[in-house]
C-alpha cells in the first residue's frame, strides 16, 4: 500500500490511541501508587505492554482481547487499581471485526478474574456492596464496548451494502442504455444501409445483365454494403443481448443448414454421439458458431459445399465446419468481426477454436467447448 493511504492513517490512529490509553492509565496508578516493589514493577509492566496492545486490534481483534484481558487481570493482583480501558478497547475492536462469540467468553473470564485479582493483591477490602456496585459499573462498561463496536459494525455494513445496491442499479441502468441505443441504431441505420446495398446489388446485377462493364467504385460499393450490414447486425447482436430473445441452441441447427442449402450452398448436418444435457450457454455458442461459418462461406468463400459436424462427448461437445472454398493455406483470410466473435465465445466458456485453410483448400472452423464448466 502507498505511503500515506488509508492503511497508514488508520496504523498511525491507532498507535496514536495506544499511546495515549497507555499514558493515561501510567499517570492514574502512579498518582495512586508509588513504585516501590518488584511487585509494583511487574504491574507497571504488564500496564504498559496491556495499554499499547490494542494498536493492533485491526490486524488481530482476538489476540489483543487475550493480552489486554490477562493484563489488565495481572496490573490489579500486583495492586494497581487501574480500570481495564485498554480490554474495553479490545472488547469494541472484536466485536467489530465479527468476533462475537470470543468477546461474549472472554468478558465472562475476565468478570471472574477481576475480583479475584482484587482479593489477591488486598484491594477493595471496602465490603461486599462496594464489590457489587463495582462489578455491575464493569459489566455495564463492557456492555458499553460491545454495542459501540456491534452499532459501528452494523453502520459499515450497511454502508457496503449501499454501495453495492448503487453499483447494480448502474449496471441496471447501463443494460437499459445499451438496449435503448441498439433500438436507435436499428431504427436509424439498419433501413439506409440495406437500401444502399440492395440498390447496388441491383445495379451491378443489370449492368451484368446488359454485358456492360460494372464500374469498380459500385462494385466497392456493394462489397461496403455488404460488410457495413454484416457488421452491425453484429453490433446490434451484442447490444441486445438482453435475455428476451428466444433461446437458440442445437435444436435449431439444423434449420441453419437447410437454409444455407436453399441458397444454392450443398450443406451437410452430421451428428455423432448421444446428447447429453447441453448447457445453455454452450448451445448458443453452437448455434452462433455454425450460423457465422455459414454466412461466411456463403459469402466469401466461393464454396460449393460445407459440411457441419457436431460430435457429443460425455465432457466436451465438439463442432467442425469445412467447405471447399478458395481459401488456401498461402491465402490466409484477415480475421473479421464474426471470426473474433467466435473465438471471444469459446474462450469465454473455456474452450478451444481452431479456424484455419485446410491443406487440400478450403476453410475449417474447429472448436471444442468442454460441459462441465458451464451452468
Amino acid at each position: 500500500m502507498p505511503a500515506g493511504g488509508p492503511g497508514v492513517r488508520a496504523g498511525v490512529i491507532d498507535w496514536a490511541i495506544a499511546v495515549g490509553v497507555t499514558v493515561a492509565l501510567l499517570v492514574t496508578a502512579l498518582s495512586v501508587r508509588q513504585p516501590a516493589t518488584g511487585a509494583d514493577l511487574l504491574g507497571y509492566a504488564l500496564l504498559t505492554v496491556g495499554g499499547l496492545a490494542p494498536a493492533a486490534r485491526r490486524r488481530a481483534p482476538v489476540v489483543v482481547l487475550a493480552v489486554t484481558g490477562l493484563c489488565s487481570a495481572g496490573y490489579q493482583a500486583a495492586g494497581l487499581d487501574v480500570p481495564a480501558v485498554a480490554y474495553l478497547f479490545a472488547v469494541y475492536a472484536a466485536v467489530r471485526a465479527g468476533h462475537h462469540a470470543a468477546a461474549v467468553v472472554a468478558s465472562v473470564v475476565m468478570l471472574a478474574l477481576l475480583p479475584l485479582a482484587a482479593m489477591v493483591s488486598g484491594l477493595h477490602d471496602t465490603g461486599e456492596a462496594f464489590a457489587q456496585a463495582r462489578g455491575a459499573l464493569e459489566l455495564a462498561w463492557l456492555i458499553a464496548a460491545g454495542a459501540a463496536g456491534e452499532a459501528l459494525r452494523q453502520a459499515e455494513r450497511r454502508a457496503d451494502e449501499a454501495e453495492r445496491t448503487r453499483e447494480e442499479t448502474a449496471r441496471r441502468r447501463a443494460d437499459e442504455e445499451r438496449l435503448h441505443i441498439a433500438r436507435e441504431l436499428h431504427d436509424s441505420l439498419t433501413h439506409q444501409i440495406s437500401v444502399v446495398k440492395v440498390q447496388a446489388e441491383v445495379a451491378v446485377h443489370v449492368a451484368r445483365k446488359r454485358g456492360e462493364q460494372v464500374p469498380e467504385t459500385l462494385l466497392a460499393i456493394q462489397e461496403a454494403g455488404r460488410e457495413a450490414s454484416r457488421e452491425l447486425r453484429a453490433t446490434l447482436e451484442a447490444l441486445r443481448d438482453d435475455g428476451t430473445d428466444p433461446p437458440r441452441g442445437l435444436g435449431e441447427v439444423p434449420e441453419l443448414v437447410e437454409r444455407a442449402s436453399r441458397a444454392g450452398l450443398e450443406a451437410t448436418l452430421t451428428v455423432e454421439g448421444e446428447r447429453h444435457h447441453v448447457p445453455a450457454a454452450v448451445g448458443r455458442s453452437v448455434y452462433r458458431i455454425v450460423q457465422e461459418s455459414l454466412t461466411n462461406v456463403a459469402r466469401h468463400a466461393d464454396a460449393g459445399t460445407a459440411s457441419v459436424r457436431i460430435e457429443c462427448r460425455p465432457d466436451v461437445l465438439a463442432i467442425r465446419i469445412d467447405d471447399d472454398g478458395k481459401a488456401t493455406p498461402v491465402t490466409t483470410p484477415t480475421p473479421g468481426v464474426g471470426l473474433l466473435g467466435m473465438r471471444e465465445r469459446v474462450t469465454a466458456l473455456g474452450g478451444r477454436l481452431r479456424a484455419e485453410p485446410r491443406d487440400e483448400g478450403g476453410f475449417t472452423v474447429q472448436a471444442e467447448l468442454p460441459l462441465d464448466r458451464t451452468s
